[in-house]
């Protein structure tokens, strides 16, 4: 696999990337929480947008795959200001693909700077999780241990290793909530959803699409599919949704 290049943003992180060229609109793919560029679908739409002539790019946060920093030390604010510096790379404005944390990402990004998004796809979308889902779902104990010892271990179903949540994190993320205010979405977009995801409940996809206001907006539920959301069946619905976000955008011109 070839060596990303590193991009140096405003707040002095360094991300590690790979951009391919081509025409546009071109898509861009935000990872998820603890991912990183390197995954499934990121592959799969990067290989769909060259053999296309398309110009795609994928990244790491700060913290996550190869990029530089220290994973516990970030929060959503600081990979949206990554999305952000991210983006400055691109010409014109971009079809976002946002898996599961991306998917928040995404949305920040089209409220701070809707002419950089040409339309929205987002997989597993998780806005506002580290308040609706983490912070809502803790115990008391876990409560405690957060606010005396600035963090709590939570179990993964992806690795041995546990989450730790810190209270940066949960605090931060405060000041990123889309569900809390209006959301337009004044481009195409298509939700994707799994029924049989653990990770992020089905009611999420159905609060976003109910609370987001759009005129070209599509919720897809998959049954059976889970949060990774990366069998053939799925890459493909991902890369055809994609493909009729860019036909709408085109459209329009």
């Amino acid at each position: 696999m070839a060596d990303p290049h590193f991009l140096v943003t405003g707040e002095g992180r360094r991300l590690a990337y790979h951009r391919s060229d081509g025409a546009g609109p071109g898509v861009v793919f935000l990872g998820g929480f603890r991912s990183d560029m390197d995954g499934t679908k990121a592959l799969h739409l990067e290989a769909w947008a060259q053999a296309q002539g398309r110009a795609f790019l994928r990244f790491d946060y700060s913290g996550h795959g190869r990029s530089d920093g220290a994973f516990l030390e970030g929060a959503i604010g600081d990979w949206f200001e990554d999305a952000c510096a991210a983006l400055q790379m691109t010409e014109g404005p971009q079809v976002l693909v946002g898996s599961s944390m991306g998917g928040w990402i995404s949305l920040l990004v089209a409220r701070a700077m809707p002419e950089k998004v040409a339309g929205l796809v987002t997989i597993a979308a998780a806005p506002d999780f580290t308040e609706d889902s983490m912070w809502a779902g803790f115990d008391a104990d876990q409560r405690r241990a957060l606010e005396a010892e600035g963090q709590v271990a939570l179990p993964s179903d992806y690795s041995d290793d546990p989450y730790i949540i810190t209270r940066r994190l949960i605090e931060e993320g405060r000041d990123r909530l889309v569900l809390r205010a209006p959301l337009p979405l004044a481009f195409p977009t298509r939700f994707l959803q799994g029924t049989a995801d653990a990770d992020v409940d089905m009611s999420v996809a159905l609060r976003l699409l109910d609370h987001a206001e759009g005129k070209d907006m599509r919720l897809t539920l998959v049954k059976g599919a889970d949060h990774r959301f990366s069998t053939p069946e799925c890459l493909a619905l991902i890369q055809q949704s994609v493909e009729e976000v860019i036909e709408a955008v085109e459209a329009r011109v």
